[in-house]
């Protein structure tokens, strides 16, 4: 997309972003509160959220700032994010009601990049990533299972083939980021049951997703 979008066109397709970013987010809410295991979410801040990084993603897309076969992937993992980062700073748990559908969500809009794109490395950069970052969040669960959840775990293996989509040093810089939002969430109040790790990994997946650099698809 170029920037010779006319203004009044593309402030009407931000809007649709953040209408369907918002229409998608309370289905997402309804979802959380019908699930097997409960964990309802406020609806409105959740709705507002998602709203903002839609129409952020869809500003990006049509200001240049990437291709549009990249576009998908952003707005599928928003629609994941901010819900589950919810429901995990409210109850401490990634959801599987919301965390198991975002495998086939993402690795959709991740083959579609893919096939619209650079072609087979993509996909075969974020397959390898997701088997990488999942793993090596296994594998702290396993010797220490208080420091990392199953959730964390699970929630791991579609992040990565995100942030492996775009670059592999990108596993490094999101890891990082992850880190820094986990230690501003542990000063910023004490957590009875332990900081949740969910809100800093799907932030910093979601800065490298819509802020990619030149690497991507390299």
């Amino acid at each position: 997309m170029t920037n010779a979008l006319h203004p009044v066109l593309a402030i009407l397709l931000t809007a649709a972003f953040a209408g369907a970013g918002a229409t998608l987010a309370m289905l997402a809410s309804v979802v959380l509160a019908r699930a097997r295991a409960p964990a309802p979410v406020p609806t409105l801040p959740v709705a507002v959220g998602t709203a903002v990084l839609w129409s952020f993603a869809g500003w990006r897309w049509l200001a240049g700032a990437w291709p549009g076969w990249w576009l998908p992937v952003p707005l599928a993992l928003a629609t994941f994010a901010v819900p589950l980062a919810a429901a995990d700073l409210r109850h401490r748990r990634l959801p599987d009601a919301l965390t198991l559908p975002a495998y086939p969500a993402l690795a959709t809009a991740l083959v579609t990049a893919a096939a619209a794109g650079p072609g087979p490395p993509l996909a075969i950069r974020a397959a390898a990533a997701a088997v990488l970052f999942g793993g090596a969040h296994m594998l702290v669960h396993a010797l220490s299972c208080r420091s990392l959840g199953a959730g964390d775990v699970k929630l791991a293996g579609v992040l990565g083939a995100v942030v492996g989509a775009v670059h592999w040093m990108a596993l490094v810089l999101a890891a990082a980021l992850a880190s820094v939002v986990t230690v501003v969430l542990a000063l910023v109040r004490h957590w009875r049951r332990g900081v949740p790790h969910g809100p800093g990994m799907l932030a910093a997946t979601w800065l490298v997703a819509v802020f990619p650099g030149t690497g991507m698809g390299t």
